[in-house]
């Protein structure tokens, strides 16, 4: 499957947009920036919905647009799949009905596998009112991959749900793309709902890509300080669950080769991929290899940078960015009188100190 390829302008009287980015043709790519970056303009451009004045639009080997070619594929020629903000049901419909407008050519199988995948069988026969907010977008949803589309387009889909809603369908999207086997672009200004799906993340501020790679190499970067990100920095690994110590309800996770964490008691099984969030204010920096601890995470590591402002505005905590092995990065928050007192260094051999108790479950999502 090729990748999407987007490449348009478009001016307005008080924006413009200049946007030339490619998307992975499998997973989630999460569509992140501030109101009016134009997170909602680039999946409208690929669905059809906005002509620019240029560009070139492709998805899976097909062009959907080319200013240069004159080619502009009609919206209902371009089988994609668009989830709004609201669930947008016909309420005289009931929920199977809802599934099946605009289905062309039924396809009992592929029903039933969307049905089973968003635990709809139970709304079948009720009609939208009878639904609550979670079950509505569940339903949209489906109606979206009922049309098989060619890249399923999500905007803002949990931004009208509650808390206990919205944990109630990210579930269901967590394993969307694994189980249907197509690019899912997710717009969202939500870093949590980013961290939870996002295998990959295209970053746009005032009409620009800023930045477009893997959720990890982004976060790892300053990029998304101004989102506050900075002020509550954090650390992502890819993981995998290798063992259970039951008698201490602790779990052991690899983040890579010879580097291992304990965190809280998981229930998963052993062998899965996970995403281990760890934030930099659990971590502490010691100059020798502490004895006789409750800490249960002694990591070898090294200093290979030291921020103590960002954007040049001073920090009353220095981030300390520490390299556990090739590619595999910790951030550490530490007073700056910490670091005066360590004589911390680039380059300085160290031992970074982790709880057990301090990465939990809500921290640590399964990543297929």
């Amino acid at each position: 499957m090729s990748n999407i390829h987007v490449s348009f302008k478009q001016y307005f009287s008080d924006q413009s947009f200049d946007i030339d980015v490619t998307i992975p043709a499998n997973g989630i790519t999460s569509v992140f920036g501030k109101s009016g970056a134009g997170k909602t303009s680039l999946i409208n451009v690929i669905a059809g919905l906005n002509t620019p004045v240029e560009g070139k639009v492709t998805v899976s080997g097909k062009t959907f647009f080319c200013s240069k070619t004159k080619v502009n594929i009609p919206i209902h020629k371009r089988r994609v799949g668009y989830v709004f903000q609201e669930a947008r049901l016909f309420p005289h419909y009931r929920v199977k009905g809802n599934l099946l407008y605009g289905v062309i050519h039924p396809d009992k199988h592929h029903f039933d596998k969307v049905v089973q995948l968003l635990d709809l069988h139970s709304l079948l026969s009720r009609y939208p009112s009878q639904l609550s907010g979670g079950e509505k977008q569940r339903v949209a949803i489906g109606r979206a991959l009922l049309s098989k589309p060619y890249v399923l387009l999500m905007d803002e889909p949990l931004a009208s749900l509650d808390k206990p809603l919205k944990n109630e369908v990210l579930p269901y999207l967590e394993h969307l793309a694994h189980e249907m086997k197509l690019p899912i672009i997710y717009v969202s200004h939500s870093l949590y709902e980013v961290v939870r799906l996002a295998n990959h993340m295209v970053v746009l501020d005032n009409g620009r890509v800023l930045a477009s790679d893997t959720l990890e190499k982004i976060w790892a970067t300053p990029i998304l300080g101004q989102w506050g990100q900075s002020r509550d920095q954090s650390s992502l690994f890819e993981a995998t669950l290798i063992n259970h110590n039951t008698n201490h309800a602790l779990s052991q996770v690899q983040l890579a080769n010879d580097v291992c964490l304990w965190v809280q008691k998981l229930e998963v099984d052993i062998s899965s991929n996970l995403r281990v969030q760890v934030r930099a204010s659990d971590v502490s920096i010691a100059l020798k290899k502490p004895y006789k601890t409750s800490i249960r995470n002694i990591l070898t590591a090294k200093i290979v940078e030291i921020n103590t402002s960002v954007d040049g505005v001073e920090q009353k905590n220095v981030s300390v960015k520490l390299e556990l092995a090739e590619q595999c990065f910790l951030w550490a928050s530490i007073t700056i009188w910490a670091m005066d007192e360590l004589s911390l260094q680039v380059g300085l051999q160290v031992f970074a100190q982790i709880k057990g108790v301090s990465v939990t479950q809500k921290d640590i999502v399964l990543h297929p």
